[in-house]
Formats: structure tokens, sequence, C-alpha cells
């Protein structure tokens, strides 16, 4: 079994941390939301949105701080919610709260223009590519529970971190590329997104499969069969709601009169 002990003890120390930076973002987008505002011409930022933004960071803060994460530590089950909180479900909410959108509403012309150029780089070009963003998904969860990597993920407080950031950032990378949202320069057809999507969801489980008949190190037999399985149904049920909106906005391109709705948002 793994020991946690002084490996809860330091991750409670950034507790406050990781929650004081959740509070911040969660203030910035109101507060970005309230600043375009005042732009008449643009409109009002949705309402929703907001909801979005705040429910889509809580569900990070809870996986990161809190009874699930202490109860991650130790229970291979509750890692496995905390991995479909804060990888899958709450990138999709992020994603849909349009956030890029919202700061370009709020930069004044001269940065927003910067701002595009930088989104147009090759770097953000690369990894909001569907295969790049899938492989960094997708394969970033075989090679966590594959190898001994999810077992030091649990001894190294600065692994552990590391991990979790990738696990958000990979999940939210792999969001934007499905579906469009945000400006997105480099754009792919819906064809081309769909057969990506149904290649990563198949890693995804397979992956979950593979748990359930091979625990990770330092995993029990129950715990990885419950995990699995919580990964399988629960991944499922998050991407279910990728593929209405990846269709939604596919039906929404061949109509001509919702064009331009579509390419709005």
């Amino acid at each position: 079994m793994i020991n946690h002990g002084h490996h809860e003890s330091g991750l409670q120390s950034m507790d406050w941390l990781i929650a004081v930076v959740v509070l911040i973002l969660i203030i910035t987008y109101i507060g970005a939301g309230l600043i375009s505002n005042k732009k008449k011409h643009l409109g009002t930022w949705p309402f929703y949105r907001y909801i979005l933004w705040l429910i889509g960071f809580l569900l990070v803060g809870v996986s990161l701080v809190g009874p699930i994460a202490e109860l991650a530590h130790r229970h291979f089950t509750a890692h496995m919610l905390s991995h479909l909180l804060l990888g899958m479900l709450a990138p999709l909410l992020l994603a849909l709260a349009a956030p890029t959108t919202l700061l370009l509403r709020m930069l004044p012309v001269q940065h927003a223009r910067i701002l595009s150029k930088l989104l147009k780089t090759p770097f953000f070009s690369l990894v909001r590519h569907p295969i790049i963003a899938s492989v960094l998904n997708i394969g970033g969860l075989w090679v966590l529970y594959t190898t001994n990597l999810y077992m030091l993920m649990h001894e190294n407080i600065f692994v552990h971190l590391i991990v979790h950031f990738h696990i958000f950032a990979a999940g939210y990378l792999f969001t934007i590329s499905m579906i469009y949202i945000d400006p997105t320069p480099h754009r792919f057809s819906y064809l081309y997104r769909a057969v990506v999507f149904v290649f990563a969801l198949a890693g995804h489980g397979i992956l979950s499969k593979f748990i359930y008949a091979n625990p990770p190190v330092g995993v029990s037999k129950e715990q990885a069969e419950a995990g699995g399985i919580l990964m399988y149904y629960g991944g499922d049920a998050i991407d279910i709601v990728i593929i209405f909106i990846l269709c939604l906005h596919w039906y929404r391109s061949t109509s001509p009169k919702s064009s331009l709705h579509v390419s709005q948002n």
C-alpha cells in the first residue's frame, strides 16, 4: 500500500493556495464580464456563462481541496471521481463559458490584437490540434495508470501537482479542440474532429477496461474495478454532452439561416 501520511500533510498546506487561486479566477471572470458590458455596442455578456465558469471552477476546487480530494489519496474510486471532475466535466463547463471571447471583449483593441496574434502562434496551433490534444489527454492517462507514475504521484507533492495540472490542462485543450466556442484561428472540419473524437473515446474506454482488469500499482482489485467502472460510464456521460454539442454545431452549419449564429459562438 502507498504511504500517504507525509504526502497529505504537504498537500494540506497547499489547500489554501489552491482555494485562493480558484477564487481569484472566479472573481476575475465576473469582473471581466462587468467591464465588457460597459461597451454597449457588444451587448451584455450572457448570465449563463458566469454560472458555467463558477460551477466549472468550483468543481476544480472540489477535486483538489476538501473531502473528495482527501479521500482520493486513499481510495482509487474517489481518485477517479476527482479525475472526471478535474479532467472532463470542469474543462467542458469552462470551455462553454468562452473565456477567450470574454477576454477579447474586455481588452482594449490593441491588446486584443496582440492576444489574437498569440493564439495564432505555432505553439497554440499545435496544442489545439485535435490529434495532439487527444494524445496529451488520453495518452497522458495511459501513462499515469499503466506505469509507476500513479504511485509516485502519491509520494511526491511536486509530481502530484504536475499530474493534476496536466489532467486539467489536457482535458481543457481536448475539449476546445473538439467544440469551437471561442474564436479558433485554425479550424478543422466537423468530420475530421468527429473521427478523432471516436478514436479518443475508444482510447478512454479501453483504458477504463484495462484498469478494471489490471489495477495500477498500490491499488486493490476491488478499488480498481470500481474505479474502472466509474471511469467508463462517467466518462461516457460527459462525452455524450460533447458529442451533442459537436453534432448540434454541425447541423446548424448546414443551415444557411444558422451559419452566422454558429460562427458567432
